[in-house]
């Protein structure tokens, strides 16, 4: 595996899910959430909001190839903000109590009902997807996709949780740091335990056909090559999209620590950070023009120009857009 691939996969839909959910926390009341009135306003705001990234994800479906260079989460984003609503008047202990359930109870459904759900037919579905196989959509949604719902709801209820945080205290912003990274090292450690102490890896080699030893060293770094997963030991890998309870510890500390990590690094680097901060506050924007021009696939011969490219001009007109307009 590159570098990239071992710095970025799996945590960066992660931290952007986690950005999200601190984002909904801040909108609805930030340490105070939102009561009466202004919280049913909020919920319906919410509901509108989703429906409307999750279109503009359908829509984006159109523009991608059958083998995509890569899955959007747009419209998966739909349906995460459609589940946070009931979340919006919760506290912080509540938020990552409820974040702890859906990361133990997520994975479990996943694995269990991988054989009674409906096999979805784009990994970019379009409204005829929606309207032409509408109950594998949802289970793509929910269970079965690149973003599964039900999972990622724990970056969306922690980021919550961490919103109704005092985010401007620099104790806060060092105690996120800290049990990120804590969070993340006793994930690792745990599936070390599970997989080379306990005799984990032994029970992945051969729980599914062409499962040999090399096999599933490939798997614990690029994910199983396989239509289903055989044992429950999966459940001990932490894997990157593999959304097991302790990849998602994993990915979770990971995201908890960069957060932390910039919010400390805001307080003498603010003008050095201004063109994240510029591209952060358009990122719906930002990320559907990238998928558009992935699109075009014109970036598999030089992925490394491409990429420094796309990066360049999205922070050059975010920096551009906020000077002159503001707001993304």
């Amino acid at each position: 595996p590159t570098w990239s691939y071992l710095l970025f996969a799996g945590d960066s839909a992660a931290l952007f899910a986690l950005l999200a959910g601190v984002g909904l926390a801040l909108s609805t009341g930030k340490t105070r959430p939102h009561r009466g009135r202004v919280l049913v306003a909020d919920r319906l705001g919410l509901a509108v909001r989703a429906v409307l990234i999750a279109a503009v994800g359908l829509l984006i479906g159109y523009t991608m190839p059958e083998d995509a260079p890569a899955n959007g989460i747009l419209l998966f984003y739909g349906m995460f903000f459609l589940l946070a609503i009931p979340f919006l008047s919760l506290s912080p202990r509540s938020l990552f109590a409820a974040a702890g359930v859906f990361a133990v109870i997520a994975p479990l459904l996943i694995l269990g009902l991988q054989d009674a759900l409906p096999d979805y037919s784009s990994s970019n579905p379009t409204f005829e997807h929606l309207l032409t196989e509408p109950t594998a959509v949802l289970a793509q949604l929910l269970l079965t996709g690149a973003y599964p719902a039900l999972a990622y709801l724990t970056y969306i209820l922690a980021g919550m949780g961490i919103g109704r945080l005092d985010l401007r205290a620099t104790e806060v912003q060092a105690r996120l740091a800290v049990t990120g990274t804590g969070l993340a090292i006793a994930a690792q450690f745990t599936s070390w335990i599970l997989l080379y102490a306990a005799g984990g890896f032994q029970r992945l080699v051969g729980s599914s056909p062409g499962l040999d030893e090399e096999a599933v060293m490939r798997a614990l770094v690029f994910e199983p090559e396989v239509d289903r997963l055989g044992t429950p030991w999966w459940l001990a890998v932490t894997t990157p999209h593999m959304n097991t309870p302790l990849s998602i510890a994993w990915s979770l500390g990971v995201g908890m620590t960069v957060l932390g990590v910039f919010l400390l690094a805001a307080h003498r680097l603010q003008s050095w950070l201004r063109p994240l901060a510029a591209m952060g506050a358009m990122t719906l924007t930002l990320y559907s023009a990238h998928l558009v021009v992935l699109s075009f696939e014109l970036h598999e011969d030089a992925p490394y120009q491409w990429f420094l490219l796309h990066l360049v001009v999205a922070a050059l007109f975010a920096l551009v857009w906020q000077t002159l307009v503001g707001q993304g």
